[in-house]
This record gives C-alpha cells, sequence and structure tokens, in this order.
C-alpha cells in the first residue's frame, strides 16, 4: 500500500488537493504486488508567477519512481506525473521480464498487469522495447582536487557532469549540472 506525505510550498494543501493527489496516485498500487509498502512524497509548489511544479518521489528497495512536471494548472501537472510514473513502472517492469526473471529484487514489487492494448490497459504510444545497450566506453584516471576546480574541469569540457576523486576525503565524487544552471554534488561512501 502506498501511503503519502504531501506538502506544499507557497500553498495550503486543502482536503480537496489532498484527495486528489491521494486517488491520482492510488491507481499505480495496481502494477505492485500487495507485498509494496512505500512512501509517496509528493511535492507541490506555487511560483509567483502563478505557475506550479509537482515533484513525485516514491523510494522502494530496489527502484525509486519519479518525476516532475510544471504546468499553469496543478491538476493537470498531476495527471501529467501519472503518465511518466506509468512509463518508468512499464520500462522498468520489461527490464525485469527480460533479464531479471527468476532473480529477487526489482521484479519482486510489480504485479502481472496487462500492458498490452486491451481494454483498461494504458499504453503510450513513444513506448519502445529498446535495447539498453552500452554505445561507447571512455577510460579515465580521477585526478585529486576539489569541488570547484571540478566544475570549472567539467565547464572547460562542456558536460553537464564530472567525475573526480575528493583531495580531502579520498572518495569518489560527481558535479553536475542542475536544470536550474546552478551545481549539484553527489558524494559516494
Amino acid at each position: 500500500m502506498l501511503t503519502f506525505n504531501i506538502r506544499g510550498e507557497n500553498i495550503e494543501v486543502t482536503p480537496a488537493i489532498r484527495e486528489y493527489v491521494e486517488t491520482k496516485l492510488q491507481k499505480l498500487e495496481r502494477y505492485f504486488n500487495e507485498d509494496l509498502n512505500a512512501i509517496a512524497h509528493v511535492n507541490l509548489k506555487v511560483y509567483n508567477d502563478k505557475s506550479t511544479k509537482v515533484e513525485v518521489t516514491i523510494p522502494m528497495k530496489s527502484l525509486t519512481l519519479r518525476a516532475e512536471e510544471a504546468n499553469d494548472d496543478m491538476y493537470a501537472a498531476v495527471d501529467l506525473i501519472i503518465g511518466k510514473l506509468e512509463r518508468q513502472i512499464r520500462k522498468h517492469k520489461t527490464k525485469v521480464n527480460r533479464k531479471f526473471r527468476d532473480r529477487e529484487g526489482v521484479g519482486i514489487y510489480f504485479a502481472n498487469v496487462q500492458t498490452d492494448n486491451s481494454p483498461g490497459a494504458v499504453t503510450d504510444p513513444n513506448d519502445s522495447e529498446e535495447e539498453l545497450s552500452v554505445v561507447r566506453t571512455k577510460q579515465l584516471s580521477l585526478k585529486p582536487m576539489d569541488e570547484e576546480e571540478a566544475i570549472l574541469q567539467m565547464n572547460l569540457l562542456g558536460h553537464d557532469f564530472f567525475i573526480y576523486t575528493d583531495a580531502e576525503s579520498d572518495g569518489t565524487n560527481i558535479v553536475y549540472k542542475r536544470r536550474d544552471g546552478k551545481y549539484g554534488l553527489i558524494e559516494t561512501s
């Protein structure tokens, strides 16, 4: 069963909004076994220009579902998020069925839900059964540096991320450029 943690930024989460979000997200439960116990973290944001952004994160043991959608209408954004999450679930389920059929892990969450063109099934014409394959491999040596130098290196190379060894902790870290133009840091443990 999904439980919900719904937060609002610059908006009060009214009972009507809460009920709408919960009703829509509960539709995702049909893709999972009854064993599922997960918390759906929903963040609703309203900006000064009255545009909205909805973010949904559902962390599970071997899989994290995450989607975000910006729209002028919050209810429309919630509807679009459900479509994105369903596509992610179908993509992972196809991968699990193809490669990890006999293993425990991600596959234990998924119920046997038809995703064909039967009545009531959700399909997306943009979905493809493409193989996940590596088309290029790079070898690199990680040089010790601090995060500022890593950001400079990333920008010099014109990349969206850069992997390096942190000079202080000797751990492998990743800096990346966020959609908002700022930078993020991923520290490994």
